[in-house]
């Protein structure tokens, strides 16, 4: 069964994002504050377009949906999750052991959610947060019924909109956003050792597997989320550009459906998937009980495809995002093409 949402939601957060730098830096708010601020602060960031400053750790956090596990993913995996009062985000399924579960027991605020699959404007203040994160800056407007970033400075909350949610343009996002979005995440709470250690070792065993491959022969590779509709054709959720590509390439393959769009996704006939060589297949999981049966469907469905020939097909959830786990992807990719060079 085809699994439809909202056209703002999967495209403010299925996408996932891409790249805004948000750097620290003193300011003259941050100076006035710090004779009040706790060890390590204040901290200020420019956050697209909104300067904020921290004068200690929130603790008070509220993670909007976005149809985005990275935030969430990025403090539990800075070992924040305690910090967190509300949580909307969920993918069902992670290539981190125990990190799905953890996301499941975190408190949700028992928020009734609006048509977007989200917190209301009303709801949201009524949490008390001290800061929110959202996957883009659609989750900070008023037109689809959210708090403003202006509106959460009146109850004392900072806002933060992660790396290339600014403008929502996902298609040029990289692994280096999520180590953006890390590293900005442990200014924030104080926590930039761990920040830093997270992104020395992803950086470190990318790099290992990149030089493994790098002499092999790229094998195209379609990336499609599972059981989701984007668009009018018969594959409206095929991964055009974006975080996906620069994963491929780091594990040795290319996308083989690049050259069909210039935005983030793909919309395509089934004629025009048919004429595809397909080499691979990554099927993207987001909150869909049974993937592989979506992945062993699309390779029946095109037996020409070496793909199918070759019954090589992988499934993937949070890894293939914007996240703490971009190793991870390349990792299972370069796994699975090049498994004698991996």
């Amino acid at each position: 069964m085809q699994t439809k949402r909202p056209a703002a939601v999967a495209l403010a957060g299925a996408l996932c994002l891409a790249a805004t730098a948000c750097g620290a830096s003193p300011s003259p708010t941050a100076k006035a504050a710090a004779g009040t601020s706790a060890p390590g602060y204040p901290v200020t960031l420019k956050n697209c377009g909104a300067t904020t400053t921290y004068t200690k750790a929130p603790s008070r956090v509220v993670v909007m949906n976005g149809a985005s596990v990275a935030e969430v993913s990025s403090l539990l995996a800075l070992g924040l999750g305690d910090r967190i009062v509300a949580n909307q985000q969920s993918y069902g399924r992670s290539e981190v052991p125990g990190r799905a579960a953890a996301i499941k027991e975190l408190p949700t605020g028992h928020i009734t959610l609006n048509d977007a699959y989200d917190i209301p404007r009303e709801a949201m203040l009524g949490l008390a947060p001290d800061l929110v994160l959202s996957t883009t800056s659609y989750g900070f407007d008023a037109k689809n019924g959210f708090a403003t970033r202006a509106d959460l400075t009146t109850v004392g909350a900072n806002s933060y909109i992660s790396p290339g949610g600014c403008d929502q343009d996902t298609s040029h996002m990289t692994i280096d956003d999520s180590y953006q979005l890390l590293r900005d995440l442990g200014k924030i709470f104080n926590v930039g050792g761990r920040a830093e250690k997270l992104i020395t070792e992803s950086r470190e065993r990318i790099s290992g597997i990149s030089a493994k491959v790098k002499s092999e022969k790229k094998p195209n590779v379609m990336v499609v989320f599972s059981n989701m509709s984007m668009g009018g054709n018969d594959f409206s959720s095929i991964a055009a550009h974006g975080i996906w590509n620069d994963i491929l390439d780091k594990a040795g393959a290319n996308n083989a459906f690049a050259s069909t769009s210039k935005s983030t996704f793909a919309d395509l006939s089934k004629e025009k998937v048919a004429a595809e060589q397909v080499d691979a297949l990554v099927v993207i999981s987001y909150n869909d009980p049974n993937p592989e049966a979506y992945a062993r469907k699309l390779l029946k469905e095109f037996p020409q495809w070496p793909a199918a020939k070759n019954e090589r097909s992988l499934v993937l959830s949070d890894s293939i995002y914007l996240g703490p786990s971009n190793d991870l992807a390349v990792e299972k990719i370069a796994k699975l093409l090049h498994p004698n060079a991996s």
